[in-house]
C-alpha cells in the first residue's frame, strides 16, 4: 500500500498543477486588461470581468484543497512551508485577478475618450508586468530561487515607471483641467499595474521562503 509520504507527494503535484491553473487564469487576465488599453477595446475589457468568476470558483477550491492536505497529512518542514505559501499564493493571483478587472474597467473607460496627448510608458511597463507574473508563477513551479531574486529586481523598475507616468499625469492636469477625467483614470490604471506587479513579487518572496525558511518581506538592507 502506498505510504504516507507518497500520498503526500501525490497530493502536492496535484496542488501544484491547480494552483498553476488558477495563476494561468489570473496571468490571462492581466494579458487581457493591458491588451484592452493598448487596443481601446471595450470587448476586451468586458472578457476579462467575465472570466474573473471562474478564477474566484477554483481560488476557494485551491483553498480547501490546501486545508486538506495539511489536516490529512500533518506535513512538517519544507512540506508545511510549501503549503502555507500555496495558500498565501493562491490569494496573491485572486487578488492579482481583482487588479485585472481593476485596470479593464479603466481600460473601457478610456475607449470612450480621445487619447491623452502625453507620452507615458504603459504599454512596456505592462508587458513587463506581465512577465514578472509569469515568471513569478514559474519560479514557484520549479522553486527557482535565480527566477524569485529576478522577478523582485524587476518590481523596482515598475515603480520607476510608475512614479514617472503619475508625474506626467499631474502635471498634464495641471495644465489641461478639461482632461482631468481622463488622467485620474489612467493614475488608477498604472497604479492597479504597480501593485499587479508587488504581487508578482509576492509570490517571489514567498517562494524563497519555502526554500530557506527566510521570511524577506519588510526586509531592510
Amino acid at each position: 500500500m502506498p505510504s504516507q509520504v507518497s500520498h503526500l507527494r501525490r497530493d502536492l503535484e496535484n496542488l501544484k498543477r491547480n494552483l498553476l491553473f488558477v495563476g494561468k487564469l489570473a496571468l490571462t487576465e492581466l494579458s487581457k486588461a493591458i491588451d484592452a488599453y493598448e487596443k481601446r477595446e471595450v470587448a476586451i475589457a468586458q472578457e476579462v470581468a467575465d472570466s474573473d468568476k471562474l478564477l474566484d470558483q477554483r481560488e476557494v477550491r485551491v483553498e480547501e484543497e490546501c486545508l486538506r492536505i495539511i489536516a490529512l497529512n500533518q506535513p512538517v518542514a519544507q512540506d508545511l512551508r510549501y503549503l502555507i505559501s500555496a495558500i498565501k499564493i493562491n490569494g496573491l493571483i485572486e487578488n492579482t485577478g481583482d487588479t485585472a478587472v481593476q485596470i479593464s474597467r479603466r481600460a473601457a473607460f478610456l475607449a470612450t475618450r480621445p487619447p491623452l496627448p502625453v507620452e507615458l510608458e504603459i504599454g512596456a511597463t505592462g508587458s513587463r508586468v506581465v512577465q514578472m507574473f509569469d515568471r513569478a508563477l514559474q519560479a514557484f513551479v520549479n522553486l527557482d530561487e535565480f527566477e524569485a531574486h529576478q522577478v523582485i529586481d524587476m518590481d523596482a523598475e515598475v515603480d520607476v515607471a510608475y512614479r514617472a507616468n503619475t508625474n506626467k499625469l499631474i502635471s498634464l492636469m495641471e495644465q489641461h483641467s478639461e482632461l482631468v477625467e481622463a488622467a485620474l483614470q489612467t493614475m488608477h490604471l498604472v497604479r492597479h499595474m504597480e501593485r499587479a506587479a508587488d504581487r508578482a513579487s509576492d509570490i517571489a518572496q514567498q517562494v524563497l521562503y519555502i526554500l530557506s525558511g527566510d521570511i524577506v518581506r519588510h526586509r531592510t538592507v
